[in-house]
């Protein structure tokens, strides 16, 4: 019976922490990950051309739920583009928290 307690407990303290909300930190994301994002994202009026040619977007002073939201639909398969779903496929939810805390706070 403690056994199944200790079970339960820990159990519900995991799921706990697995919800808990991650807070992103934009310090972090500065000194860790913005620089495989300023290559493309950072170019007034870039255009990549892979697999197509088009206008990389400016993310500067993006939203963090936006950030966070397509990153993450990169990661699912929802956004197609390789290059993005290859990078976002390689951040945790932390980076990505701290990442989307970053660029909220550009102008």
């Amino acid at each position: 019976m403690k056994k199944l307690f200790a079970l339960l407990v820990f159990t519900s303290l995991t799921q706990a922490a697995a919800a808990a909300e991650v807070v992103g930190n934009a310090k972090d994301a500065a000194d860790k990950k913005i620089a495989m994002c300023i290559g493309c994202h950072a170019i007034p009026g870039y255009k990549a051309t892979y697999p197509e040619v088009f206008q990389v977007p400016m993310i500067g002073g993006q939203s963090a739920k936006y950030i966070e939201s397509a990153l993450k639909a990169y990661q699912k398969g929802e956004r197609k583009h390789p290059s993005m779903r290859g990078i976002a496929g390689s951040l945790t939810d932390q980076d990505i928290a701290d990442l989307a805390a970053y660029y909220s706070q550009q102008k």
